[in-house]
């Protein structure tokens, strides 16, 4: 079995929840706040973790108060958390609304935009490997990462998220992009929303592949996920599910397909595993404690 290696973000979310989400410049009655450990590269490693892959974090923390509690509960999922280094500057910070399930963020990076390429150099991946990343830290840490996985003949998965355009060299350093329709609409120049069908969204994705060998997964809440595995189509049908929490609903499916792809299950297989753990999560408050176990995901599996 291979390892998860992760290079992203370390966040606290603080969540207010509140009946609807407040206009342009008005204030609205909030029910409660909470603090969840987050960000998309812990969310990522905690799913990967808690679904059995040796995972192993690659990030920042500040030396704050934020920064120990993160420590500490990412310790207790079982990561490795040697390859992340303190810095002064504070530990990164989400702000989030939750309203009618749906969720509104504001990320403070801190000190996620300080990891760079030293950061990545030194972690000990190997063929068979899946390095992953996502767009919560800088670019140029992201390729070297990548161009450092591919060389040794480590599968990299990228969730280009928060959404932003990235170079043609980037591109063809990815095997596996993981994204929803807005951010492929983004990358490929076209205007994309939840309506269209899969047969433009696959087309979209045909286009903006940079190799013929690269996959690209695209998510689509409960529609399922569709995927474009070199030449060949795949389509993941969406599980009904009462939705209490979207926030990290994204990590948990790209966690999940990393873990799967590390233990050597096909493609098909770790899409359909990965759209079941994702639905776990959205039933739960929360971003990295939403995350669920193998058994869990198993139980859902086998309940259909």
């Amino acid at each position: 079995m291979g390892r998860v290696f992760v290079a992203g973000s370390i966040n606290m979310d603080v969540v207010a929840t509140a009946d609807r989400h407040p206009r342009v410049g008005e204030t609205v009655a909030g029910k409660q706040v909470l603090y969840f450990p987050g960000g998309k590269g812990a969310n990522q490693a905690v799913a990967a973790s808690r679904l059995g892959a040796r995972t192993t974090l690659i990030g920042r923390l500040g030396k704050d108060s934020f920064g120990g509690e993160l420590r500490t509960f990412l310790g207790a999922q079982g990561i490795d958390l040697g390859a992340i280094r303190e810095t002064e500057a504070h530990t990164g910070t989400a702000i989030i609304t939750v309203a009618e399930a749906d969720n509104t963020i504001v990320v403070i990076p801190g000190s996620n935009a300080l990891v760079g390429v030293d950061d990545v150099a030194a972690v000990p991946l190997a063929k068979g490997d899946v390095a992953v990343s996502q767009f919560e830290i800088p670019l140029p840490t992201i390729a070297a990462f990548f161009r450092r996985a591919r060389d040794i003949g480590a599968t990299t998965l990228l969730n280009p998220a928060p959404a932003q355009t990235m170079s043609s060299e980037l591109l063809a350093l990815i095997d596996i992009l993981v994204l929803n329709e807005t951010e492929l609409g983004l990358l490929a120049g076209v205007e994309l929303s939840d309506s269209d069908e899969a047969a433009r969204i696959l087309d979209v994705a045909r286009k903006l592949q940079a190799r013929e060998d690269q996959t690209i997964c695209v998510t689509l809440g409960k529609r399922g996920v569709l995927a474009l595995a070199g030449r060949e189509e795949i389509s993941v049908q969406g599980r009904v599910v009462k939705a209490v929490d979207t926030t990290g609903a994204g990590d948990c499916f790209v966690g999940a397909l990393a873990a799967q792809l590390a233990d050597g299950v096909d493609l098909r297989a770790a899409l359909a595993f990965a759209n079941a753990a994702a639905s776990i999560s959205v039933q739960r408050m929360g971003a990295g404690p939403s995350m669920p176990t193998a058994a869990e995901v198993a139980a859902v599996l086998n309940a259909n």
